[in-house]
């Protein structure tokens, strides 16, 4: 009897969990587009299907880190759904409440009124950081309201976005902003060369993030940076910006009113010599950094400052030990990665294979894409 009613409730079980191998399959092979940690503390969405189910995302709000990534879709749906331009004081508490301190959007078209919209109602939050990524916004941003408060922002980052604004895209932006802004960084921009009349000055930003913009060159970096609107830089970066030679750039800060105490130049093929014809520059004397790695030098530059706390030279291609005469008067010198310090490596030889570059260095130039954003999680850990 025993051993009958034993087999009764065997064969229930074997049922049941026949019944939930389905859910287990569909469970695999469908994952939920937002996930949320176990701490509460980073939230992901990627909202890949053609008709996303967008309430997921309502999951995300009791995180401090939110991403969300539409997959290329189209936004100007919800303009039919929210007023863009009601009033987001209705909202204020109830954003208030929110914990995101960190706000990621991509791979989206956004309608410009709509991302207007976001920002007064983001204005109300305790926002620090705001990155863009892959976007397209289409039309042009309406005027600030006399009422409208800005988003007080301590970094704003944008990697591959158009604005179908052109040149004017970073004022038509900056109204939206408080003027506290510390970090920014315009990655792979479509029009890196701003409309100078029209950007007001950025009185608090102290670090600037040009990289992965190859096009820009040195004659690019003047319109760039806009002369005198950056007061309080200290930090600029300019990795993989097609810069030619330090002296190049020493003219174009020069120009820009520009004095910032740290420069990063490296991911540039940089030329040791300057142009002779070119005017000799003096560095100012803030300077006191300069990351020149990665640069395919064969020699350390001519008209490098004169003085300088900091000096990166590390994976570049010198075949010998720099001579103290050519070197400025420097705290910290960083070689590592250079061939001479390297035992058995060979000069390269016209028409071969060898290009000079040591092997670890070569791996590691396949980093430099996410270098920066690496550096900026590293340091965002801070907020909680």
């Amino acid at each position: 009897m025993g051993c009958k009613m034993f087999l009764i409730k065997f064969k229930r079980a074997s049922s049941l969990l026949l019944l939930l191998l389905p859910l287990v399959h569909v469970s695999a092979t469908t994952p939920e587009p937002c996930e949320l940690d176990d701490e509460d503390f980073r939230c992901v969405c990627n909202f890949s299907e053609p008709q996303p189910d967008w309430s997921e995302a309502f999951q995300c709000v009791s995180a401090v880190e939110v991403e969300i990534r539409v997959g290329g879709l189209s936004l100007e749906p919800f303009l039919t759904r929210v007023d863009a331009d009601g009033d987001p004081r209705q909202y204020a508490d109830t954003v208030k409440a929110l914990r995101v301190r960190r706000l990621t959007v991509g791979a989206a078209q956004v309608p410009a009124q709509l991302l207007v919209g976001a920002l007064r109602v983001l204005a109300y939050s305790r926002l620090q950081e705001l990155t863009l990524e892959d976007l397209e916004i289409t039309g042009t941003m309406p005027p600030l309201p006399v009422e409208a408060t800005g988003l007080a922002l301590s970094s704003l980052r944008l990697r591959n976005v158009s604005w179908a604004t052109g040149r004017s895209w970073l004022a038509e932006l900056q109204q939206w902003l408080k003027p506290g802004l510390k970090v920014l960084g315009i990655a792979q921009a479509h029009s890196p060369a701003f409309s100078c009349e029209q950007v007001r000055a950025f009185p608090a930003l102290t670090s600037l993030d040009l990289s992965d913009n190859p096009g820009l060159g040195e004659r690019g970096l003047i319109a760039a940076l806009c002369p005198h609107k950056f007061p309080a830089l200290q930090n600029l970066a300019l990795r993989n910006t097609g810069m030619e030679t330090p002296t190049g750039v020493c003219a174009a800060l020069a120009a820009a009113g520009v004095q910032p105490h740290s420069l990063d130049l490296s991911h540039n093929s940089l030329r040791a010599t300057a142009n002779p014809s070119a005017p000799r520059c003096m560095w100012s004397s803030a300077l006191n950094s300069l990351n020149l790695s990665f640069a395919g030098l064969e020699q350390v530059p001519k008209g490098l400052p004169a003085k300088l706390r900091v000096l990166d030279l590390s994976c570049n291609r010198l075949y010998r030990a720099p001579r103290p005469d050519e070197l400025p008067e420097v705290d910290n010198l960083t070689l590592d990665g250079n061939p001479f310090l390297v035992p058995g490596t060979a000069l390269p030889q016209e028409g071969s294979m060898n290009s000079g570059v040591v092997p670890a260095c070569a791996r590691s130039t396949l980093s430099v894409g996410v270098s920066g954003t690496l550096v900026l999680l590293q340091g965002a850990r801070g907020f909680a």
